[in-house]
């Protein structure tokens, strides 16, 4: 069994690796990929009925998940961003094109915090790493895991739909107890189906 700081070193150390495959993605490639993934997920959105989606906004080069919250939008779907609640735990607030954004933690754009909280039923999740098992490398604050484990312990088995671009796939992520698997995970190449014999709440 591998000791925690051994984990926390190793999941570090991808980290670090992950940024400079991003960081090597040219814009327009990196525009084109943002696009082949949101027709992936809105393929999985739109054959699954879903009242309200928590997506992201997109900073240090990750996947971009605006064209799919622009889809849900005009298809009708609730959509919302995070922001950083109590400087632990992320709220999901309603968000509709062109509402103003304010720089929240970390200086990420968030919705105004007067904007009406937000409990989706699908989150689109940005993935720093990934593997083939659905296990996921965030930026190391937990935020998104103690969200998941919040909604669950309040009856509401979120669908988790991860999205990177392909070159962020690895063979193995490093994993915690608390670390949650991801039940999608989209690339521009392929979706990956953590579903099948996964009964949903």
């Amino acid at each position: 069994m591998s000791h925690p700081s051994s984990v926390h070193d190793a999941k570090a150390r991808l980290r670090e690796e992950m940024r400079g495959r991003r960081a090597a993605l040219e814009e327009q490639a990196r525009a084109a990929a943002a696009d082949a993934i949101a027709r992936r997920a809105i393929l999985i959105i739109s054959a699954l009925k879903f009242d309200a989606i928590g997506g992201y906004f997109a900073v240090r080069g990750e996947a971009d998940p605006r064209p799919i919250l622009a889809w849900a939008e005009r298809t009708g779907i609730t959509c919302a961003l995070p922001s950083v609640h109590g400087g632990y735990d992320l709220v999901f607030r309603r968000y509709r094109s062109g509402d103003p954004l304010h720089a929240g933690s970390f200086g990420i754009p968030s919705p105004a915090h007067d904007a009406p909280a937000i409990t989706p039923d699908l989150l689109i999740v940005p993935l720093m790493a990934f593997d083939r098992t659905g296990a996921r490398l965030g930026y190391g604050r937990g935020f998104y895991d103690r969200t998941i484990a919040h909604l669950r312990n309040h009856g509401v088995d979120a669908h988790l739909v991860g999205i990177a671009f392909a070159v962020q796939e690895v063979d193995a992520v490093p994993t915690e107890a608390h670390d949650a698997r991801m039940d999608f995970i989209v690339t521009e190449k392929e979706t990956i189906d953590l579903t099948v014999g996964k009964a949903k709440g």
